[in-house]
């Protein structure tokens, strides 16, 4: 009887560890890739979803506005520490999330090359007679002008920081660690991009109205994903990322979809093919943006190549 104890036991044991291994790695002591690559964003979204009708039930303009900003930005914290913890069990900074001076200064640099490219763009929609500037600082609505920019901001820069850390930091990221240990790097992050950038461009579908204009949102994920691969941190994507959305409407008045106050108010009345929120002008630009990018990563550090902090993991010390 003693001896078939512990066989029972060891029996038991295989078994269960054979059950888990497709989504618990045992050497590491944490999930698998797959689920580390897109639980953050499905929870995240999840949460989200859920909360969003709730807080336009209770709350009116602009309270309301201000209540799903704070909610996005506490969801948005509380996914990366529950990541940083649980799922991936790597610290904070291998997130590309390191805050320190160095960060900021890239985060700034992403800022104005996603500025100067939306100016471009209305330069270029303005020379061709496709859009005219009626106006300066209007559609605040029941606030005045810069209070409502303000808010504008913080909710554009915290849903831009949400998609930057779930899609590229943790997709992207984990999906290149995983598949690391069966193809070679550059395939890996070649993948990983691939994935990744189909999964922004899926999760912008509401805004389209043809399957030609998913084109612009794969330039626009193939260009974020490329700041996050040549740097191994999120500061150029997200600060490219927020600007670009922010100065697109609330600065140049360019945006569609978006309903937002505006300092130059601009009428668009060009080919939608050209004009339009995806249409050729901005996908070009978005290209343009995409290589003033590696121009400054190449200035910055000698060189182009994917950064080792892609696919690096550093156990969590508890």
């Amino acid at each position: 009887m003693s001896h078939e104890q512990p066989s029972a036991r060891s029996a038991l044991r295989k078994a269960w560890n054979r059950l888990i291994w497709p989504v618990w790695n045992r050497d590491e002591r944490r999930l698998r890739a797959p689920l580390r690559a897109v639980l953050p964003i499905v929870v995240t979204f999840g949460a989200l979803a859920a909360s969003q009708p709730v807080v336009r039930a209770r709350f009116a303009h602009p309270v309301r506005e201000t209540v799903e900003v704070l909610t996005l930005l506490v969801v948005l914290v509380g996914a990366v520490l529950l990541s940083s913890r649980l799922l991936d069990r790597r610290p904070l900074g291998e997130f590309g999330l390191s805050l320190d001076r160095a960060w900021w200064h890239s985060f700034a640099a992403g800022g104005l090359i996603a500025t100067g490219i939306n100016a471009g763009a209305l330069a270029v929609a303005v020379g061709a007679g496709w859009a005219t500037i009626a106006g300066f600082t209007q559609g605040s609505g029941d606030l005045s002008f810069a209070p409502a920019v303000t808010l504008v901001f913080c909710y554009v820069a915290t849903a831009a920081a949400w998609e930057e850390v779930t899609i590229r930091g943790a997709m992207l990221k984990n999906v290149a660690e995983g598949a690391e240990g069966y193809l070679p790097r550059w395939a890996a992050v070649g993948l990983a991009v691939c994935l990744s950038t189909a999964v922004f461009a899926f999760l912008h579908g509401g805004k389209i109205s043809a399957p030609s204009q998913y084109g612009y949102y794969l330039v626009a994920g193939l260009v974020l994903s490329g700041a996050y691969v040549v740097t191994g941190d999120l500061a150029l994507s997200i600060g490219f990322h927020v600007f670009y959305n922010f100065t697109q409407s609330v600065v140049f008045g360019l945006g569609h979809s978006q309903q937002t106050p505006e300092l130059l108010v601009v009428e668009l009345a060009g080919p939608e093919r050209w004009t339009g929120e995806e249409g050729l002008v901005f996908a070009l630009f978005a290209v343009l943006g995409g290589v003033f990018v590696l121009l400054y990563v190449r200035r910055r550090d000698g060189s182009l190549r994917i950064d080792d902090r892609v696919t690096r993991w550093t156990p969590l010390q508890e």
